[in-house]
């Protein structure tokens, strides 16, 4: 009886999540959006709109899409009953209003002169180490001495918060691996910058995204301009050491 019924739960949640299809618009002039990211926070699944604005996606009842599109308000959808019932559901995006600031644009003067032009750009302070029998590097922000032993010693001693984090989170922490084989979401976090998506998708507050990253040596120049890809494969290769050194503890 046990098995019977572990194969009709099995079957039952198979048949929750189907093919779930809509039409995205603008708001004000019901125009049809081409190339609008769509995401399902639920299943981390992603596609984009059609030239006619249509997009198909694997959802299930009360799953959560995540609309992105360039120039307008992002938006969640839960996923309903009538959205299924119903063919060419449309969903409208908001355009979003700018405040254009004035902009002033400084140049580097370059003199042509390697010697001088290198010592006149901006330096990176963040720097990488590489440790034996391990297949990433790590940032250490500083180039003094003990730099590498403060590597070393996250490494070797994970911080409590990252253990508070990453063991109150064992399941939006598996959403990297998901995401790793979506090109439809990668593609979308490569251009993005304000860790909005990432929130979103493992459940975590920035702050914690930029404590995880200071616990894992990454330099805060780093932190602040590397786009959400970036950011994430920063957070899953530290998320992978730590499971590793959990699991030795």
């Amino acid at each position: 009886m046990f098995c019977v019924l572990g194969i009709a739960q099995e079957n039952q949640n198979t048949n929750d999540s189907e093919k779930l299809s809509a039409i995205v618009v603008n708001a004000q002039t019901e125009e049809l959006l081409e190339s609008v990211h769509i995401i399902n926070l639920n299943q981390v699944k992603g596609t984009i709109t059609n030239q006619k604005g249509e997009f198909s996606i694997t959802a299930a009842v009360n799953d959560t899409l995540y609309l992105s599109y360039l120039g307008f308000k992002t938006q969640k959808i839960r996923v309903t009953n009538d959205m299924f019932k119903f063919e060419n559901t449309k969903i409208a995006l908001t355009e979003l209003a700018y405040a254009l600031e004035e902009v002033i644009v400084k140049p580097y003067q370059l003199t042509g002169y390697l010697e001088i032009d290198v010592k006149n750009l901006p330096i990176n302070e963040g720097f990488q180490y590489s440790i034996s029998g391990l297949s990433k590097s790590y940032e250490a922000g500083s180039k003094n001495p003990s730099a590498v032993t403060k590597v070393l010693g996250a490494i070797l001693n994970p911080a409590d918060l990252l253990r508070n984090l990453f063991g109150k989170k064992p399941r939006e922490m598996r959403k990297l691996r998901m995401v790793k084989d979506e090109d439809e979401i990668r593609d979308l976090l490569a251009s993005k910058f304000d860790r909005e998506l990432l929130t979103e998708l493992l459940q975590i507050e920035k702050v914690d995204i930029e404590d995880i990253l200071n616990n894992c040596n990454y330099s805060s120049s780093f932190i602040k301009t590397a786009n959400d890809l970036q950011i994430l494969d920063a957070i899953s290769s530290c998320y992978e050491d730590f499971k590793v050194l959990n699991r030795k503890r």
